[in-house]
């Protein structure tokens, strides 16, 4: 019995309706999502045979598992962000903005201090302006002409202390913020444990409670906050996702 002729792995998603287009087919392959028989596929002009079962693994709702965070953030607080304009500090791959995106926001600035962080998706995306290589601190209406009516952030390796303070200036006393407050970057570095972890309840709750002082000062105050339900990444540390709105 003939074998059947291989084909690209591209073609055949397609012609199974796993695909819509040549394009979408790529990108889906380019993403490792894509596995024929018991093996991953990434590249989009691999042949296969016809007759090799073909699925895709389980998708990502968002480009990172920041999103996952946010996603609870919009789910617990009474915020409605469709068709607002946002500015996303520390986008980093895209996870907050891309969360943003399918909530409906009309514009997301996503600026980080890194360069070529943010998903090819979003980068292509016309809502998303792209802000690389910008510090928060270097803020200014120049690089964020909109009214900004809802920022995120997520950063690292800092305290939002040190990033916030343009941010404010740019929203002008109006709209919300959410922000991911991890404790290990706002204790002081004899209170966090080896390996970055913020173990101790108590502290976590006094930590949140300097900050919230701090935000009094300039004129905001925690609405409401939740726990993450994403623990983070490479420390475990417990993170809180805040409702941050001007007094």
């Amino acid at each position: 019995m003939q074998r059947s002729k291989k084909r690209r792995i591209d073609q055949l998603l397609c012609e199974l309706g796993l695909a819509e287009n040549a394009d979408a087919a790529q990108r889906m392959v380019m993403a490792g999502t894509v596995v024929a028989g018991t093996h991953r596929v990434d590249k989009p002009g691999t042949l296969i045979d016809p007759a090799t079962p073909i699925r895709l693994k389980e998708q990502k709702q968002f480009v990172s598992r920041a999103g996952d965070k946010l996603r609870a953030a919009l789910d617990a607080f009474p915020i409605d962000v469709s068709g607002r304009v946002a500015l996303d500090i520390g986008a980093s791959t895209g996870g907050f903005s891309d969360c943003l995106l399918q909530a409906g926001v009309a514009r997301v600035y996503a600026l980080d201090v890194g360069k070529g962080l943010l998903d090819i998706r979003l980068r292509r995306d016309p809502r998303v302006v792209t802000l690389e290589g910008v510090h928060a601190r270097n803020l200014s209406k120049d690089l964020v002409p909109d009214a900004i009516d809802l920022a995120t952030a997520d950063v690292s390796f800092t305290s939002l202390r040190h990033v916030l303070p343009p941010v404010f200036k740019l929203m002008k006393n109006r709209g919300d913020l959410i922000l991911l407050f991890k404790p290990q970057f706002e204790a002081p570095k004899n209170k966090v444990d080896t390996g970055g972890v913020v173990s101790d309840h108590q502290l976590r709750q006094d930590l949140l409670a300097s900050f919230a002082t701090w935000l009094k000062r300039q004129g905001l105050s925690i609405r409401q906050h939740i726990d993450s339900p994403v623990l983070g990444r490479k420390s475990g540390n417990v993170e809180m996702l805040l409702w941050v709105r001007f007094d």
